[in-house]
Protein backbone atom coordinates (compact mmCIF):
# COMPACT_ATOMS: atom_id res chain seq x y z
CA UNK A 1 0.00 0.00 0.00
CA UNK A 2 2.91 2.19 0.70
CA UNK A 3 4.40 1.67 -2.73
CA UNK A 4 1.05 2.53 -4.70
CA UNK A 5 0.50 5.63 -2.44
CA UNK A 6 4.15 6.99 -3.15
CA UNK A 7 4.17 6.56 -6.54
CA UNK A 8 0.49 8.01 -6.93
CA UNK A 9 2.01 11.02 -5.64
CA UNK A 10 4.73 11.52 -7.64
CA UNK A 11 2.77 10.74 -10.92
CA UNK A 12 -0.02 13.43 -9.68
CA UNK A 13 2.75 16.38 -9.36
CA UNK A 14 4.26 14.59 -13.20
CA UNK A 15 0.36 14.84 -14.91
CA UNK A 16 -0.60 18.62 -13.61
CA UNK A 17 2.35 19.71 -15.87
CA UNK A 18 0.86 21.68 -18.65
CA UNK A 19 1.45 20.49 -22.57
CA UNK A 20 4.05 23.21 -24.91
CA UNK A 21 2.32 24.45 -28.00
CA UNK A 22 3.99 25.04 -30.72
CA UNK A 23 4.29 24.07 -34.67
CA UNK A 24 5.68 20.41 -33.54
CA UNK A 25 3.21 17.85 -32.29
CA UNK A 26 2.67 17.98 -28.46
CA UNK A 27 3.46 15.56 -25.74
CA UNK A 28 2.23 16.17 -22.13
CA UNK A 29 5.62 15.65 -20.28
CA UNK A 30 7.39 16.97 -17.61
CA UNK A 31 9.52 19.51 -17.99
CA UNK A 32 13.10 17.80 -19.48
CA UNK A 33 15.26 20.76 -19.08
CA UNK A 34 17.50 20.77 -16.03
CA UNK A 35 16.48 22.53 -13.25
CA UNK A 36 17.84 24.96 -10.84
CA UNK A 37 20.11 22.78 -7.81
CA UNK A 38 17.33 23.94 -5.53
CA UNK A 39 15.30 21.66 -7.48
CA UNK A 40 15.57 17.82 -6.16
CA UNK A 41 15.23 16.72 -9.78
CA UNK A 42 18.15 18.22 -10.57
CA UNK A 43 20.49 17.58 -7.30
CA UNK A 44 23.48 15.69 -8.17
CA UNK A 45 23.15 14.55 -4.68
CA UNK A 46 19.80 12.95 -5.10
CA UNK A 47 20.73 10.78 -7.69
CA UNK A 48 23.67 10.05 -4.88
CA UNK A 49 21.08 9.66 -2.53
CA UNK A 50 18.99 7.13 -4.35
CA UNK A 51 21.50 4.99 -5.95
CA UNK A 52 22.56 4.55 -2.51
CA UNK A 53 19.66 3.25 -0.90
CA UNK A 54 19.26 0.96 -4.10
CA UNK A 55 22.43 -0.47 -3.31
CA UNK A 56 20.81 -1.21 0.38
CA UNK A 57 17.16 -1.90 -1.39
CA UNK A 58 17.90 -2.88 -4.94
CA UNK A 59 13.86 -4.34 -5.43
CA UNK A 60 12.64 -1.14 -3.71
CA UNK A 61 9.63 -0.06 -6.44
CA UNK A 62 9.38 3.50 -4.94
CA UNK A 63 13.07 4.06 -5.59
CA UNK A 64 13.57 2.46 -8.52
CA UNK A 65 10.48 4.70 -9.99
CA UNK A 66 11.92 7.92 -8.32
CA UNK A 67 15.17 6.98 -10.13
CA UNK A 68 13.66 6.42 -13.26
CA UNK A 69 11.80 9.57 -13.06
CA UNK A 70 14.98 11.72 -12.25
CA UNK A 71 16.78 10.54 -15.67
CA UNK A 72 13.40 10.89 -17.58
CA UNK A 73 13.78 15.10 -16.08
CA UNK A 74 17.24 15.29 -16.53
CA UNK A 75 16.63 13.73 -20.20
CA UNK A 76 18.58 10.69 -19.88
CA UNK A 77 16.11 9.15 -21.52
CA UNK A 78 17.67 5.92 -21.79
CA UNK A 79 19.09 5.34 -18.35
CA UNK A 80 14.79 6.21 -17.89
CA UNK A 81 13.92 3.33 -19.64
CA UNK A 82 16.52 0.87 -18.79
CA UNK A 83 15.25 1.47 -15.06
CA UNK A 84 11.42 1.29 -15.70
CA UNK A 85 12.17 -1.60 -17.13
CA UNK A 86 12.96 -2.84 -13.60
CA UNK A 87 9.96 -1.01 -12.28
CA UNK A 88 7.59 -3.20 -14.82
CA UNK A 89 9.85 -6.41 -13.83
CA UNK A 90 8.78 -5.70 -10.07
CA UNK A 91 5.45 -4.17 -10.77
CA UNK A 92 4.01 -5.49 -13.93
CA UNK A 93 0.35 -3.93 -13.57
CA UNK A 94 1.94 -0.39 -13.12
CA UNK A 95 0.13 1.34 -16.11
CA UNK A 96 2.07 4.86 -15.36
CA UNK A 97 5.69 3.26 -15.61
CA UNK A 98 4.31 1.80 -19.30
CA UNK A 99 3.28 5.18 -20.04
CA UNK A 100 6.12 6.90 -18.93
CA UNK A 101 8.77 4.45 -20.94
CA UNK A 102 6.93 4.77 -23.72
CA UNK A 103 7.28 8.47 -23.77
CA UNK A 104 10.71 8.02 -23.25
CA UNK A 105 10.88 5.80 -26.55
CA UNK A 106 9.77 8.86 -28.04
CA UNK A 107 12.23 10.80 -27.06
CA UNK A 108 14.76 8.84 -28.66
CA UNK A 109 12.75 8.53 -31.97
CA UNK A 110 12.41 4.81 -31.45
CA UNK A 111 8.59 5.15 -32.26
CA UNK A 112 7.72 1.85 -33.04
CA UNK A 113 8.54 0.49 -29.72
CA UNK A 114 6.64 4.06 -28.28
CA UNK A 115 3.57 2.26 -29.87
CA UNK A 116 4.04 -0.90 -28.53
CA UNK A 117 4.41 -0.02 -25.44
CA UNK A 118 1.66 2.25 -25.27
CA UNK A 119 -0.46 -0.05 -26.06
CA UNK A 120 0.84 -2.23 -22.71
CA UNK A 121 -0.30 0.99 -21.15
CA UNK A 122 -3.54 0.68 -22.40
CA UNK A 123 -4.27 -2.52 -20.34
CA UNK A 124 -3.78 -0.73 -17.03
CA UNK A 125 -5.19 2.39 -17.85
CA UNK A 126 -7.63 2.94 -20.55
CA UNK A 127 -9.35 6.20 -19.48
CA UNK A 128 -5.93 8.33 -19.54
CA UNK A 129 -6.13 11.13 -22.02
CA UNK A 130 -2.77 12.02 -22.14
CA UNK A 131 -1.73 8.13 -23.01
CA UNK A 132 -3.77 8.21 -26.33
CA UNK A 133 -2.33 11.60 -27.21
CA UNK A 134 1.24 10.71 -26.86
CA UNK A 135 0.40 7.03 -28.69
CA UNK A 136 -1.08 9.64 -31.50
CA UNK A 137 2.06 11.47 -31.95
CA UNK A 138 4.52 8.55 -32.28
CA UNK A 139 1.93 7.39 -34.65
CA UNK A 140 2.18 10.21 -36.46
CA UNK A 141 5.84 9.90 -36.76
CA UNK A 142 5.81 6.38 -38.41
CA UNK A 143 3.37 8.09 -41.26
CA UNK A 144 0.04 6.14 -39.82
CA UNK A 145 -2.06 8.86 -39.74
CA UNK A 146 -5.58 6.26 -39.60
CA UNK A 147 -4.39 5.09 -36.25
CA UNK A 148 -2.79 8.82 -35.28
CA UNK A 149 -6.20 10.61 -35.81
CA UNK A 150 -7.36 6.97 -34.28
CA UNK A 151 -5.47 7.96 -30.97
CA UNK A 152 -6.42 11.38 -30.84
CA UNK A 153 -9.85 11.38 -30.89
CA UNK A 154 -10.49 8.95 -28.23
CA UNK A 155 -7.64 11.77 -26.46
CA UNK A 156 -10.33 13.99 -26.98
CA UNK A 157 -13.31 11.79 -26.33
CA UNK A 158 -11.76 11.22 -22.71
CA UNK A 159 -10.94 14.98 -22.29
CA UNK A 160 -12.97 17.52 -24.32
CA UNK A 161 -10.84 20.62 -23.72
CA UNK A 162 -7.75 18.89 -24.10
CA UNK A 163 -5.65 21.51 -26.25
CA UNK A 164 -2.57 19.15 -26.76
CA UNK A 165 -4.79 16.81 -28.66
CA UNK A 166 -7.12 19.10 -30.44
CA UNK A 167 -4.02 21.05 -31.81
CA UNK A 168 -2.25 17.64 -32.34
CA UNK A 169 -5.39 16.53 -34.16
CA UNK A 170 -5.32 19.71 -36.18
CA UNK A 171 -1.92 19.26 -37.62
CA UNK A 172 -2.90 15.97 -38.44
CA UNK A 173 -5.73 16.73 -40.38
CA UNK A 174 -3.34 19.05 -42.74
CA UNK A 175 -0.48 16.58 -43.24
CA UNK A 176 -3.84 14.07 -44.89
CA UNK A 177 -4.39 17.75 -47.08
CA UNK A 178 -8.15 17.92 -45.07
CA UNK A 179 -7.93 21.46 -43.86
CA UNK A 180 -11.59 21.57 -43.94
CA UNK A 181 -11.39 19.47 -40.78
CA UNK A 182 -7.83 20.79 -39.66
CA UNK A 183 -10.50 24.39 -39.53
CA UNK A 184 -12.79 22.71 -37.54
CA UNK A 185 -10.49 21.99 -34.73
CA UNK A 186 -9.17 25.45 -34.81
CA UNK A 187 -12.94 26.75 -34.17
CA UNK A 188 -13.02 24.25 -31.39
CA UNK A 189 -9.91 25.46 -29.88
CA UNK A 190 -11.08 29.23 -29.38
CA UNK A 191 -13.13 28.33 -27.70
CA UNK A 192 -11.25 27.83 -24.36
CA UNK A 193 -7.08 27.94 -25.46
CA UNK A 194 -6.61 30.96 -27.92
CA UNK A 195 -2.81 30.54 -27.88
CA UNK A 196 -3.24 27.47 -29.32
CA UNK A 197 -6.13 28.22 -31.81
CA UNK A 198 -3.73 30.77 -32.96
CA UNK A 199 -0.47 28.44 -33.72
CA UNK A 200 -2.92 26.34 -35.37
CA UNK A 201 -4.81 28.62 -37.70
CA UNK A 202 -0.94 29.89 -38.21
CA UNK A 203 -0.56 26.41 -39.81
CA UNK A 204 -3.55 25.83 -41.32
CA UNK A 205 -2.64 29.51 -43.19
CA UNK A 206 0.58 28.17 -43.89
CA UNK A 207 -1.20 25.29 -46.03
CA UNK A 208 -3.00 27.26 -48.09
Amino acid sequence: MRTRKTIALILAALLLSAPIISCKKAQEQPETKVAPAINPYSNESTFDEVRRKLREKPDDVDLLYHLADLYDRNSQYKEAIETYKKVIKLRPDLGYAYLKMATAYDRINDPSEAVRTFQQAIKYMPKNPTLYNNMGVAYGKLGKYGEEVDSLKKAIKLRPNYSAARYNLGITYLKMKNKNAATKEYEALKEFDEGAAANLLKEIERSS
